[in-house]
C-alpha cells in the first residue's frame, strides 16, 4: 500500500476598486464586526466550496460602531444605535468560519474612496462629519 498525499490550494484576489489612494492604508485599526447585522450577497459571500468552508466579508463596506456592544455593523445614516456615524470602511476581505457571529477586520478610517465603487453603494450626502467618525474623502 502506498500513501499519496493530495494537496489543494485556492487563491483569492482582493477587489479594492473602491480605494482611490494608498493614503491611510498603513494605519488601519483592528475592529470586530457583528456578523448578524450584515446581509448575504451584499456585504458577505458564503462559501460554496466544500474544501474551503470559509465565507468572506467584502472589502469596502462602510461601517459604523454600535454604541451598546462596541461591535461594527454596516453604516446606516437613519439609525440611532451608533451606526449612523461613519467609522470607516472595511479595508481587506475578512474570512470567517461557518457559525461565526463576530469577525475581526481592518478598518480604513481615513483615506480616499471612490464613491461609485463602494460595494452596496453609498449616498455621501448623508455622511455627516463627526470628531469620532471617519476622515474619508469621497471622489
Amino acid at each position: 500500500m502506498s500513501i499519496q498525499p493530495i494537496s489543494r490550494s485556492a487563491t483569492y484576489s482582493a477587489n479594492r476598486d473602491w480605494l482611490a489612494s494608498l493614503h491611510g492604508t498603513d494605519q488601519t485599526e483592528t475592529i470586530t464586526l457583528d456578523l448578524s447585522k450584515f446581509t448575504a450577497n451584499t456585504h458577505y459571500f458564503a462559501s460554496t466550496d466544500p474544501d474551503q468552508p470559509y465565507s468572506r466579508i467584502v472589502s469596502g463596506i462602510p461601517v459604523g460602531k454600535i454604541t451598546a456592544s462596541g461591535l461594527y455593523a454596516p453604516w446606516n445614516p437613519a439609525a440611532s444605535d451608533g451606526t449612523q456615524v461613519l467609522a470607516g470602511v472595511v479595508f481587506a476581505e475578512a474570512f470567517f468560519a461557518p457559525g461565526a457571529t463576530k469577525v475581526p477586520a481592518a478598518l480604513l478610517w481615513h483615506g480616499v474612496v471612490r464613491t461609485s465603487k463602494v460595494p452596496g453603494g453609498i449616498d455621501i450626502t448623508k455622511v455627516t462629519w463627526s470628531p469620532t467618525g471617519a476622515q474619508i474623502r469621497f471622489v
